[in-house]
């Protein structure tokens, strides 16, 4: 009976250590299962994080290169206004250089016999029309005029002459007025001499206007 007793307590002994192995194992397992599922999730977390990464560097790139274009569309901007202000400074130059002549071209033509102003046919067609008296006298003879003193400065043009009479003085306002190279033609007040040569009574008189060219 003794020995019987001592083998089931040696039994009962292997069985506790075969129990806590196991466990042990289990326990170890669940570990490793752990440790493996948390390198697989971190490298799961890692590749997320390279991907936005990249993201991140793209937008970054595309920031940059938004900028870039930003900044040489100011400097685009400003060299074609630099450019567009040349363009007017040369222009203004052209026209102050061909603006006078083309005006003293046209009051040759409004002082010559049989000729007028530049207007526009249909206009004058239309004032003759309506008004006979505002368009100007086709048979006036512009040698009873005569111009002594032209001056134009910044557009504004005042000029002085001798005339027969006071017609003779609004046909050559009439004629500006209606001219596509004055616009608001204003007569000054004239006043009557005698020319010491001829003794012939004449209107001396001073006229203003502003030109476009």
């Amino acid at each position: 009976m003794i020995r019987i007793n001592l083998l089931t307590r040696k039994r009962s002994r292997v069985e506790r250590q075969e129990k806590t192995q196991t466990w042990l194992l289990v326990a170890f397992g669940l570990v490793l299962l752990e440790i493996v599922a948390l390198v697989i999730y971190h490298s799961f977390k890692l590749e997320d994080l390279k991907v936005q990464e990249r993201r991140n560097s793209e937008l970054t790139a595309q920031i940059d290169q938004s900028k870039k274009a930003v900044a040489k569309h100011t400097e685009v901007k400003e060299k074609l206004a630099q450019l567009r202000a040349r363009e007017e400074a040369i222009a203004k130059l052209q026209s102050a250089r061909s603006g006078p002549t083309s005006i003293l071209l046209e009051l040759s033509r409004l002082l010559t016999l049989g000729r007028g102003p530049t207007v526009d046919a249909g206009k004058l067609s239309q004032l003759r029309r309506d008004d006979p008296a505002a368009a100007f006298n086709v048979n006036w003879d512009a040698r009873r005029l005569w111009i002594l003193n032209f001056k134009e400065d910044k557009r504004k043009l005042r000029i002085e002459g001798l005339a027969r009479d006071g017609e003779d003085v609004s046909e050559l306002a009439r004629r500006m007025s209606l001219s596509d190279y004055f616009v608001g033609v204003k007569l000054l007040p004239a006043r009557r001499q005698v020319d010491q040569a001829t003794k012939v009574e004449l209107v001396r008189f001073s006229l203003e206007a502003g030109v476009k060219y």
